[in-house]
């Protein structure tokens, strides 16, 4: 992931050139045409939408943002699934039904704006998907399982998934996709004159786009946002 963001930020940076005023500028549009290919309407129903959105640095209300900026960018007017990862939790604090709340009635909120068409979680054990489940407008459809944690599949996890029509689904994420450090490191080593140190990560997108009918993926790609905590 950051030799990606490295990679773009280097090549946008050489393209706009160093007339842009680092003290002042709060947001950066980084974008690389030629790396983005927007989808076609007229193949929009052969393919499926899908991303996986990490929280690195933010609050729900991100969540529309990243939906928002995924949609704009691939061409599309709704994404066919999203899968949230957990929210970091601080240390010392169990993640929990009450904590995932406000992040799920965003995309719950997505889902009746027919911006998302099915909404899914990762790592959750039996009991919190359990308690999603039971709470949740719009039912989680999918769950991510690691495959670090587990080399087969829980039980009691499966049973309830299989009682409630919920796919499960492997991963292979680190616990921490991007840290704030890394992305700091590569924006510093990517743009000229930039205090990295005040540049903070909200959230980063997975997306992909699968062709139905052949199961391949067309393609693929990340979307992250930071903003400037300037002093």
């Amino acid at each position: 992931v950051r030799d990606c963001i490295q990679k773009t930020l280097t090549e946008w940076s050489s393209k706009i050139g160093q007339d842009q005023n680092q003290e002042t500028l709060e947001v950066l549009e980084c974008t690389v045409a030629q790396a983005l290919e927007k989808i076609n309407p007229e193949e929009r129903d052969e393919l499926k939408v899908s991303a996986k959105l990490f929280i690195v640095g933010s609050n729900s209300s991100s969540i529309r943002d990243a939906v928002d900026l995924a949609c704009s960018a691939l061409g599309v007017a709704q994404l066919d699934s999203v899968i949230i990862a957990p929210p970091p939790v601080e240390d010392g604090i169990n993640l929990s039904l009450e904590y995932l709340q406000p992040y799920w009635k965003e995309l719950e909120n997505l889902v009746q704006n027919k911006k998302i068409v099915a909404i899914g979680t990762s790592d959750l054990d039996k009991t919190l998907l359990e308690q999603l489940y039971l709470w949740a407008q719009v039912k989680p459809s999918s769950n991510q399982v690691n495959l670090a944690s587990c080399c087969v599949m829980p039980p009691d996890l499966t049973a309830f998934a299989k009682e409630c029509d919920i796919q499960l689904l492997t991963h292979n994420d680190p616990k921490e996709l991007l840290c704030e450090a890394s992305f700091q490191e590569g924006l510093q080593e990517s743009i000229q004159n930039v205090k990295a140190n005040e540049w903070i990560p909200l959230w980063l997108l997975r997306y992909s786009v699968i062709v139905k009918s052949r199961g391949i993926i067309k393609s693929k790609g990340y979307i992250i946002q930071a903003k400037r905590n300037a002093s």
